[in-house]
């Protein structure tokens, strides 16, 4: 069975113009990365993670995850924590930011997270879980989801337990990823009890897991009746892998055309962030552009051992010069920066002034 992943889909009244959802990643999601997925065809995008906690102390860095671009929409930020009325604020200045979706992790698996009592331990805490799930939706008009696993433990059924009790507190949208916080990622993802989850629930379902090509995504969407699929680990530094989920096109990039997105990308990357952040935040995803065979595995190294970002932007200038045109022209063509929603544009009651 075909699924056309140009499909239009709907969380309540946001409309989301592919079937396709590119994943929240802690240190990868910055926002030259979700302009990036947009263009290659993600219908929704996410931010990383965000602690409410970092919200609630008004930190410059936690504060900084909320700058929303013109050309992220449709945005989901997402954020995580154990305590309903600090989640609820986080909600308020969430939607106060500009983002289209408030989502909540229930699924981060990663200790520093759960040891809090926040992500995937929430599943072992339904009560509390559906309390933050309810705060949170009466808080903001914008929808509330939740991103979640199917438990802590191999083998847990407990998300078709506490799914359907989420949506009955509030949550617009629930995306599962069907293995448990002690997989991590490890073995596969059991869409089996995605489909379960989607005849239990009257909201859309996003599978999550594996999907790594197009026809991976249309079985599991066909297989499942999931609204959208969503990607994750496959897109760093390759969203090529968007276009071929959602359009087919699985044509390799040239060189040039590599240089040029991972130029850009380290462009935006700064504007975002500073330099002194960016410089060693952008060296994982060199070996991510340029890996595949792209470049060869000295080049990768050479550029991980530059001081600046000036420096890598110079030396791939060097090594694929086409690039420079492409370049031009994608940078013409992102919107204008006065545009996007800065934090001293932002309601200052976020900021506790009233």
């Amino acid at each position: 069975m075909q699924v056309n992943l140009r499909e239009r889909w709907w969380i309540r009244e946001v409309e989301i113009p592919t079937r396709l959802v590119l994943a929240p990643m802690a240190g990868v999601s910055v926002q030259a990365f979700r302009r990036q997925g947009r263009r290659y065809g993600a219908g929704l995008v996410c931010s990383e993670m965000v602690s409410c906690a970092g919200l609630e102390h008004r930190n410059d860095r936690t504060l900084g995850y909320l700058r929303v671009a013109a050309d992220e929409h449709p945005l989901a930020i997402q954020v995580f924590g154990s305590e309903p009325a600090v989640m609820a604020e986080a909600a308020r200045m969430v939607a106060a930011a500009g983002a289209d979706l408030v989502d909540v992790n229930f699924g981060c698996p990663v200790r520093k997270v759960t040891k809090t009592g926040a992500g995937a331990t929430l599943l072992d805490d339904p009560d509390r879980a559906c309390r933050i799930v309810e705060a949170m939706a009466e808080a903001v008009a914008v929808p509330v989801t939740v991103k979640m696993r199917r438990g802590l433990e191999d083998g847990s059924r407990t998300a078709l337990v506490v799914g359907p009790r989420l949506v009955e507190a509030g949550a617009a949208s629930l995306t599962l990823h069907p293995r448990s916080a002690k997989q991590m990622y490890t073995g596969e993802a059991d869409h089996a009890l995605t489909a379960e989850l989607v005849e239990l629930v009257d909201v859309p379902v996003v599978a999550s897991g594996d999907i790594t090509s197009r026809a991976r995504a249309q079985a599991v969407l066909a297989t499942t009746g999931a609204a959208a699929v969503m990607v994750g680990r496959g897109a760093q530094g390759n969203p090529w892998a968007l276009r071929e989920i959602v359009d087919g096109n699985g044509a390799e990039p040239s060189r040039e055309e590599v240089a040029a997105e991972l130029i850009l990308f380290i462009r935006e990357t700064v504007r975002e962030v500073g330099e002194q952040r960016a410089a060693g935040f952008l060296k994982k995803f060199y070996g991510w552009y340029l890996g595949r065979g792209r470049f060869p595995r000295p080049f990768k190294q050479e550029l991980v051992q530059l001081r600046t970002t000036d420096e890598v932007v110079t030396r791939l200038f060097a090594a694929a010069p086409g690039a420079a045109e492409i370049v031009e022209q994608l940078e013409a063509e992102l919107p204008d920066p006065e545009n996007e929603i800065l934090l001293d544009q932002m309601p200052i009651s976020i900021y506790g002034g009233g």
